[in-house]
C-alpha cells in the first residue's frame, strides 16, 4: 500500500512542476534558524516608518521559529501589545519571471492579516507603489474562505483594483499552495494549481506594468489595519502562519 501511495505522490509531484521550467531556487526551511537568505524587519509598521498599513503588531525577532521543516510565525498579544515577524529576501534572492510557489497553511480568527507577497528591487530608489507589488498570498480573517490575489501599480495610485477574491470553503483546513505564473506580457494567479486570475495589460508602461525587473520575497503575519481590521478578536491568539516551502521555477 505504502508503494503505491509513493508513486501517487512522484506521479503528482510531477504533475504539479511547470512545464518548460527548471527549479532554479527553493527555501524548505529545513534548520534550525532561517537561512543568509532573509532578512527579519523589526519595527512598528507605522505609514510614516516607509512601510506598513497601520496595524497593530510589532515586528519582532521572537515570534518565527522553524518546527518540522516549516517557518511557523505566531502572533500574540501580551497586555496590550501584538507581536509577529516579517521577513524578506531584499538584496539577497530577487527574481525577475518564472513561476513561483509557496505551500502554507492560513491562521484563522478575526484580525489576522498573513500574507507572502513580493516588491520591486528598485523599492529603494522610486518608491511605493512606483516599484510595484505582487500579492500572491492575502488572507483576512474577517473575510472566511476567500482568497486575495492582488497587484498594486502606480497606474492604481497603489489602490486594490487589480485584484480577485476567490471564495474556496477549505482554504482554511490544512496546507493549500498559491503561485503565480509570471512571464514579460501577463502575471497568472493560482491557488491549489487552479487558475483564479491573470493581470495582462494591454498597454504596457512605467505606471501599469512595473513587472520589467527583479522581486523580492516577503513573508508576514499582520493584526488589524486597514485592510486586516478594524477589530480584532483577542480571544483568537496566540494564532500560526505556516509554510512548508517556497520553490521558483524558470
Amino acid at each position: 500500500m505504502k508503494k503505491y501511495a509513493l508513486l501517487f505522490l512522484i506521479s503528482t509531484l510531477a504533475i504539479a512542476q511547470p512545464k518548460g521550467k527548471k527549479l532554479v531556487w527553493e527555501e524548505q526551511f529545513s534548520g534550525k534558524e532561517l537561512s543568509s537568505n532573509w532578512n527579519i524587519e523589526l519595527g512598528d509598521g507605522c505609514p510614516n516608518c516607509g512601510w506598513g498599513n497601520n496595524e497593530r503588531q510589532l515586528y519582532s525577532d521572537q515570534n518565527h521559529k522553524l518546527v518540522e521543516g516549516n517557518l511557523v510565525i505566531t502572533a500574540t498579544k501580551e497586555g496590550n501589545k501584538y507581536s509577529s515577524t516579517r521577513i524578506t529576501t531584499q538584496g539577497k534572492k530577487e527574481f525577475q519571471y518564472g513561476y513561483f510557489e509557496a505551500r502554507a497553511k492560513l491562521p484563522v480568527g478575526q484580525g489576522v492579516w498573513p500574507a507572502f507577497w513580493m516588491l520591486g528591487s528598485n523599492i529603494k530608489q522610486v518608491g511605493w507603489p512606483k516599484c510595484g507589488e505582487i500579492d500572491i498570498l492575502e488572507y483576512v480573517g474577517k473575510e472566511p474562505n476567500i482568497v486575495f490575489t492582488s497587484l498594486h501599480t502606480q497606474d492604481s495610485h497603489g489602490n486594490t483594483i487589480n485584484t480577485k477574491k476567490t471564495k474556496i470553503e477549505t482554504i482554511e483546513q490544512g496546507f493549500h499552495l498559491y503561485a503565480i505564473d509570471w512571464s514579460k506580457d501577463k502575471i497568472a494567479f493560482f491557488v491549489d494549481n487552479k487558475l483564479v486570475y491573470t493581470f495582462e495589460p494591454k498597454t504596457k508602461t512605467e505606471a501599469t506594468w512595473p513587472y520589467n525587473q527583479p522581486f523580492y520575497f516577503l513573508i508576514n503575519l499582520a493584526i488589524g489595519g486597514d485592510f486586516g481590521g478594524p477589530e480584532v478578536d483577542d480571544s483568537i491568539f496566540p494564532q500560526k502562519f505556516e509554510i512548508d516551502y517556497i520553490k521558483v521555477y524558470q
